[in-house]
């Protein structure tokens, strides 16, 4: 399994302030950028696998509203998590 409790944690505890942080933004848009990495490199090895597509679009629209209500509600933390995750925007 790729995404076990410890990663889990340490991904919280980077971006979530601590490991039990799990609502914050900021951990949860980190959390949905590992998966949608993970999944992007299942989906070159299987062409075909159009349900991890699915998901994968599901997971980028969850990623993309949490952004955007980061970004309409604390400006500063939303560049500073672009920023830290490298997402293009």
């Amino acid at each position: 399994m790729y995404l076990t409790k410890e990663v889990k944690e340490e991904i919280f505890a980077k971006h979530g302030g601590k490991a039990e942080n799990t609502g914050s933004a900021e951990g949860q848009i980190a959390l949905f950028t590992y998966r949608i990495s993970h999944l992007t490199e299942h989906l070159k090895k299987n062409r075909h696998d159009f349900n991890t597509e699915r998901s994968l679009v599901l997971l980028v629209g969850k990623r993309r509203a949490l952004l955007d209500y980061l970004k309409k509600t604390e400006i500063n933390r939303y560049r500073e998590i672009i920023k830290v995750l490298g997402i293009r925007k």
